[in-house]
């Protein structure tokens, strides 16, 4: 299914050393951000107190919050638990702070904007247990990375193998980084959204590199930078419509599904937008870079002996 079909090949690579200048510039910033800056990890990384309170209707998620916030409660996590009448409110660990009485506090803060709350369970994660959720969290990434490029590794030679897997994790730098910029808090939602742009990201790259590996089997006379041109000029139309739909759904997310799901959607619309650049713009010329031919894809003609002076091909 095409919306249209481009006639005449857009010179990308013309402007590659552009490209590849301008990702490396914003992949170095999103490092130092990192570096300087750090995550903003939220409670279930870092420790901290976790509160269940339960209300008659149906809570109202903006009074809690905005209560909480004039009490002076600050990093604070609030979202339904297990129905819209249970609310499961996390706040960050401070000093050697009483879970009770941090209980007691949370509940006369609600009693001003958000009255009829009554207070369920109140209970302590200990910083050991962020601890585990950080590793298995970075161990989850690694093993995505690892998968893909087992992946890539068999599908397609070396140069579209090392392309794809540099230019998802220059995705991955990016969000990380945009995160440590702005100071966005990074929850395990985050993560998830970290780990599916992976994926989705590596898919766009193979559905280019298919296109070059098959048009460099079928057209003859093509320069390389050509081949890659037409390849991503032949895709556009299907990665508007695969990009644009899903953005659509995200945007959707990141405008009416709440705080729960804002910082989730905002890391896949920050993916989504990188990933299109990067395994059009960055994935591309790195194969141009090292070195892709046709010669790589056609297997040479043997000539059996005995035949006749032209050979005999088998």
């Amino acid at each position: 299914m095409e919306f249209f079909r481009i006639q005449k090949d857009i010179p990308f690579m013309r402007h590659a050393l552009k490209f590849n200048i301008i990702s490396l510039v914003t992949f170095l910033l999103a490092v130092v951000f990192l570096f300087s800056k750090g995550l903003h990890l939220s409670v279930e990384f870092t420790g901290g107190t976790l509160i269940e309170v339960n209300y008659e209707q149906s809570a109202d998620l903006e009074k809690i919050r905005g209560s909480l916030g004039k009490a002076g409660f600050s990093d604070y996590s609030v979202q339904n638990f297990g129905s819209s009448q249970d609310v499961m409110i996390r706040l960050p660990l401070k000093g050697d702070q009483n879970t009770n009485q941090l209980g007691e506090s949370v509940i006369k803060a609600l009693a001003a904007d958000a009255p009829g709350a009554s207070l369920r369970r109140v209970e302590f994660v200990g910083p050991q247990v962020g601890k585990e959720l950080a590793e298995n969290g970075a161990m989850a990434l690694l093993l995505v990375i690892i998968g893909i490029m087992i992946y890539l590794a068999f599908r397609f030679e070396w140069r579209f193998s090392v392309s794809a897997i540099i230019a998802n994790l220059h995705d991955v730098i990016i969000i990380l980084g945009f995160f440590a910029f702005f100071q966005w808090e990074f929850s395990l939602s985050v993560l998830a959204a970290v780990l599916a742009v992976l994926g989705y990201s590596v898919n766009e790259s193979v559905v280019v590199f298919d296109r070059v590996r098959e048009t460099f089997k079928r057209v003859r006379g093509l320069t390389t930078p050509q081949v890659l041109d037409h390849a991503i000029t032949s895709t556009i139309s299907r990665t508007i419509i695969t990009h644009g739909s899903t953005q659509m759904m995200v945007l959707a997310m990141l405008i009416f599904g709440g705080e729960t799901l804002y910082y989730f959607s905002l890391a896949l619309t920050i993916g989504i937008l990188f990933g299109i650049y990067s395994s059009v713009l960055v994935a591309s010329p790195l194969v141009m870079w090292l070195g892709v031919s046709r010669e790589q894809f056609i297997k040479p003609k043997k000539v059996v002996e005995g035949a006749n002076e032209d050979g005999a091909v088998v």
